[in-house]
């Protein structure tokens, strides 16, 4: 058995926002990527791999038991595949931001689910809110709460534009160019888990102050960034860049590794970059944009940097 790939996915735009229905943009990542597979002989990476994948399992079963379950799976070929030693065979870094549990649920669902929708339909509205009802169902499993956006990304392999939570669909991204901009990815150095982070926040928008402030300027700034980019306007795609960037630093701390603290601010001071987070934060990745990549990577000289895509 070797099965499809799925990747890993980036987040540009709508973290936390999306849950108090800023817009959204996400984006395949192709450098990452996981698959199902039964190894020929079992090691103490594929045995951790199938234990945690048994637990998964025994949860959808339960699910189904109890009829709350959104999907009908195949459990019984589930189990027979992991009695065989299956794992997932994955190069996506756990922890930080670009979806390892979201592939993970794509190639679950894409194998096992009985009712499923596949890749090759027509994705109406409503095909696309059942799929992401059931991959935030089967995610939740992994952080307790989900909004099924990491797997729709990972199995349908496509951007998605999420313009609110009961509405979301296919975006086409402008083509990259090489004009010395870029997205890129820098490397904490630490793992993240969304768990806390997102409970973190509910704990904060009890805050009549932080309610406002996500309101009239985190998902202002999200939603007129997704718009920019959409758009390829570049120019005022930087100026909301940086007045997101500051926000976060401004409100956002706890979520955003200490170390990088000063290193964001520089960012917003000389101009040579902006940082935002990846994800819900707290170690992993974080996201930069900068017009002059050159000049990023030569400031960012000690850190670990990955272009995402180039404007």
């Amino acid at each position: 058995m070797k099965g499809p790939l799925f990747y890993s996915k980036i987040l540009l735009f709508g973290e936390y926002g999306i849950i108090k229905d800023s817009k959204g943009l996400s984006i395949p990542y192709n450098s990452y990527k996981g698959a199902l597979i039964i190894p020929k002989q079992q090691t103490e990476k594929t045995q951790e791999s199938n234990k945690h994948l048994h637990a998964f399992c025994a949860y959808l079963g339960e699910l189904i038991e109890t009829g709350a379950s959104l999907t009908q799976f195949n459990l019984a070929q589930m189990q027979q595949d992991l009695a065989r030693g299956m794992y997932f065979d994955s190069s996506i870094p756990q922890g930080y931001g670009v979806g390892s549990s979201g592939a993970l649920v794509a190639a679950i669902y894409d194998r096992y689910a009985t009712d499923k929708i596949t890749i090759l339909e027509n994705l109406t509205r409503e095909k696309l809110l059942t799929l992401k009802g059931a991959f935030a169902q089967m995610e939740s499993f992994f952080h307790g709460k989900s909004s099924g956006l990491d797997p729709l990304n990972s199995y349908l392999s496509l951007p998605i534009l999420i313009n609110s939570q009961e509405n979301i669909e296919p975006a086409g991204i402008p083509s990259q160019t090489n004009t010395g901009g870029a997205v890129f990815l820098l490397d904490s150095g630490m793992t993240g888990e969304t768990a806390p982070m997102v409970q973190l926040f509910m704990e904060k928008m009890k805050q009549e102050g932080f309610r406002n402030m996500l309101k009239n300027e985190f998902v202002t700034y999200t939603d007129l960034c997704v718009e920019d980019f959409l758009k390829g306007d570049v120019g005022s795609l930087f100026g909301n860049i940086k007045r997101l960037s500051k926000v976060v630093l401004d409100h956002f701390q706890p979520m955003i590794p200490k170390h990088f603290h000063e290193l964001w601010q520089r960012g917003l001071e000389t101009n040579t970059y902006y940082l935002k987070l990846c994800g819900s934060g707290g170690g992993g990745y974080m996201l930069g944009f900068t017009q002059d990549l050159d000049q990023a990577k030569s400031v960012l000289k000690d850190y670990k940097l990955e272009v995402v895509y180039q404007f």
